[in-house]
């Protein structure tokens, strides 16, 4: 039998200032750090992204523990990812004192999300994170591609990258990061967080974004790199016509036009009108000059 953690397991405001200070940590602007100091709050996320008993979850940059507590709740197993020296190194005893009972599910990897290649023990179920908004989508989609075992997405983003990971086909603010997430998994909106939640408290909105893996990868012939290729072409040059913006990938304009109508695709149609499948066409119809003979 489990035993439970305490009722007052988690940080608050006092918790939160109490440890910085000690610790001599001021949330830096560099790594966009901003502490949740709200136990509510980290309760709804990690129910927003319904954590599961037998899940392994991986978190990225947990700063002082608030939401690693929380999953430490629920989860079977724990695994924070975490850049910061002293943050790192202070963030198991923080779990020790608090939630002794359930330490030893907790693992700690002091690195930089984007370098991270694997993580100890079981193979992650979920990720669960609150990302900085400079390295939000960049991270995302690392750990997305370099842990296909991960099902379930939870990130805590600036409103306006939540708006663009979620953004659907025609939306103004659809574009590159949407497609590429879009590549893996199904992608929504899930909530907003106020910004006194947080300390200091930040100059934007955050949202909640979901992610669920999908079932069935997006079937093409082409690799997932000349897909992106085609989407960062594509969105380049957003307001010129994909013939045009897809000149320097297919190596002309005529030969971009050939690769379009090869997949059923306007020439005259823009990017932020296409599906990932769409892209995929695509890429799937791009000539080389030796093919074509030229």
């Amino acid at each position: 039998m489990t035993s439970s953690p305490a009722p007052d397991a988690l940080l608050g405001p006092a918790d939160i200032r109490e440890l910085a200070d000690v610790l001599g940590v001021r949330p830096t602007k560099q790594r966009g750090q901003n502490f949740v100091i709200d136990a509510n709050t980290v309760r709804r996320i990690v129910r927003t992204a319904d954590v599961r008993p037998d899940d392994v979850v991986v978190e990225v940059g947990p700063g002082l523990g608030s939401l690693t507590l929380a999953l430490l709740e629920v989860a079977e197993r724990v695994t924070a990812v975490e850049i910061d020296d002293v943050l790192a190194a202070a963030l198991p005893a923080t779990i020790a004192a608090r939630m002794s009972a359930r330490a030893e599910r907790f693992a700690l990897v002091h690195s930089d999300a984007m370098h991270v290649a694997e993580l100890p023990g079981p193979a992650p179920t979920a990720l669960v994170a609150n990302l900085p908004y400079n390295v939000a989508v960049p991270v995302l989609l690392h750990m997305l591609d370099t842990f296909p075992s991960i099902e379930r997405t939870l990130v805590m983003v600036q409103a306006e990258v939540a708006d663009r990971l979620a953004a659907g086909p025609g939306s103004r603010v659809y574009g590159v990061p949407s497609v590429k997430a879009n590549w893996y998994a199904e992608v929504k909106r899930a909530g907003s967080i106020g910004r006194n939640v947080f300390w200091p408290a930040p100059n934007v909105d955050s949202g909640l974004v979901s992610l669920v893996r999908r079932a069935e990868p997006i079937r093409t012939s082409a690799s997932k790199r000349e897909v992106f290729a085609v989407v960062d072409a594509a969105f380049a040059q957003r307001r010129k016509t994909l013939r045009a913006a897809l000149a320097g990938w297919a190596g002309s304009a005529a030969a971009a036009e050939a690769a379009l109508v090869a997949a059923g695709v306007s020439p005259q149609a823009r990017g932020e009108s296409l599906t990932v499948e769409e892209f995929a066409r695509i890429a799937e119809h791009r000539v080389d000059d030796e093919e074509s003979g030229q």
